[in-house]
């Protein structure tokens, strides 16, 4: 089967973001009395929108974060980012690879819009996705593992969602692209394969991943 259209998610994807991202948020939850470890922050929130942080911090403690929490978290993280964010390993030859098979690709992440151009311009893959091709849980209701994020990056892009094929490191991630009727692969660099079992494929390395998909 050839597909029309690749959708990425981004963050473990595409940046080797989730290191530092969830070393920043687990020290930062734990800085206002909501102690997490790096490990718990992985399971936990790997993969979603910042609301389900606010929503699973406020059901467990019966605290809401504060108002400020996502400046400034994501100031930490972009400052972060700027000194040590780099492209996953593998992914630029795998964009290389679809541009010349002539497949589509675009980006649907559970980041904002700001998370993700800051991302591709430290590590250099602005090149690959223009603004019209960027998609974020900021344009739905519904963060993953809802489907609209990947339902709205089909329509957009003018693709059926059953020729559609998600890259995704995520459980919440491979979740939505089911219930979106999409086929998924799982990258299970950072996440043990049996919490992507609802994947198509599993792969482990940026290497295996271009004959998934064209």
């Amino acid at each position: 089967m050839r597909y029309d259209l690749v959708i990425f998610d981004n963050d473990g994807v595409l940046v080797d973001s989730e290191p530092l991202s969830n070393r920043h948020l687990a020290a930062y939850l734990t800085e206002l009395g909501h102690p997490t470890t790096y490990e718990e922050s992985i399971r936990d929130y790997m993969g979603s929108a910042m609301h389900r942080i606010h929503d699973l911090v406020l059901e467990r403690t019966g605290q809401r974060l504060p108002a400020d929490f996502d400046d400034v978290f994501h100031a930490r993280v972009f400052a972060a980012f700027e000194r040590e964010l780099k492209p996953v390993a593998g992914v630029v030859g795998v964009l290389e690879r679809l541009r010349a098979e002539g497949v589509p690709c675009c980006v649907a992440s559970s980041g904002s819009h700001e998370r993700i151009r800051v991302g591709h311009r430290v590590t250099g893959l602005d090149q690959w996705f223009d603004e019209g091709r960027i998609f974020s849980s900021q344009d739905v209701g519904r963060g993953k593992p809802a489907p609209d994020l990947f339902l709205h990056a089909a329509r957009e892009m003018g693709v059926a969602p059953e020729r559609c094929i998600v890259v995704e490191d995520s459980p919440l991630g491979v979740q939505a692209a089911v219930a979106a009727g999409m086929d998924v692969v799982g990258f299970t660099a950072m996440t043990p394969a049996e919490k992507l079992a609802g994947a198509r494929k599993l792969f482990g390395d940026m290497g295996e991943l271009a004959p998934l998909l064209v």
